[in-house]
């Protein structure tokens, strides 16, 4: 059985990939007793996170945004990048940190899962084995978005394979020729890139796109029906496998 929140602690919450619905007892608990509750945000966003969770808040729980210096202004892979995110994060570590010296409860929302490409990672890293912490563990987004496509990911022995756009043509075409099904994230400006691979691959007529899965504005429907040269942050694609049906 759960524990209850304490102070002190630090919770690294999953609030599933949209819908609030699809939150777990344990994240409601958790959020609805915290007296700090601290979100990811772009500049001037309320954080997606925060519109999925906030009719959880309690009446007088502390609200602590997490800004990002920058999102994608700049490419990931240069110095300028990492330092400044290194930065970002060494900042909101001391923020947090301040809140549990003082014997606070702090809920850390993370969309989806906090351990699947989450930025409470970064978080983690740096407090593991200093404070307490409890991660509750959330629906992933693309757990969402295969439910609501209505397409089962894998069957029998397939082997499925995560892969973000980011990689290199070259690299998509060959980690999509060596899986059975897969679950292609962080489209952006790389959709007419992951089509390209998922062609030369000769998955292209089985790959299905959704765009924002669960949520109010939910688009999916077969990749090749898609025109669009890109694609918002919350979209992927998913390539079902084709195994064992007895």
């Amino acid at each position: 059985m759960s524990e209850a929140v304490n102070g002190g602690t630090l919770y690294g919450v999953g609030v599933g990939p949209g819908d609030p619905d699809y939150m777990t007892l344990r994240a409601a608990k958790v959020i609805g007793a915290a007296e700090v509750v601290a979100f990811f945000a772009k500049r001037g966003r309320p954080g997606h996170a925060r519109t999925i969770a906030a009719g959880l808040f309690s009446g007088n729980c502390r609200e602590m945004p997490l800004v990002y210096p920058l999102t994608t202004e700049i490419a990931p892979h240069t110095e300028e990048y990492r330092t400044q995110l290194a930065a970002f994060y060494e900042e909101s570590t001391a923020a947090i940190t301040a809140e549990l010296q003082a014997g606070a409860s702090v809920a850390v929302l993370c969309e989806g899962d906090p351990f699947f490409y989450g930025s409470f990672m970064h978080l983690w890293r740096r407090l593991y084995g200093r404070w307490p912490i409890e991660v509750v563990p959330g629906v992933t987004g693309m757990a969402g978005a295969w439910t609501r496509a209505a397409t089962p990911i894998t069957w029998g022995d397939d082997i499925l394979t995560v892969l973000p756009a980011t990689l290199s043509e070259e690299m998509l075409t060959d980690r999509l020729q060596a899986t059975n099904a897969a679950v292609i994230m962080k489209l952006g400006r790389h959709l007419p890139k992951v089509r390209r691979a998922l062609a030369a691959a000769g998955l292209g007529s089985r790959a299905v796109y959704v765009e924002r899965g669960t949520m109010s504005e939910e688009r999916i429907l077969p990749l090749e029906a898609v025109t669009d040269e890109t694609a918002p942050y919350f979209a992927m694609v998913l390539v079902p496998g084709e195994g064992r049906r007895p």
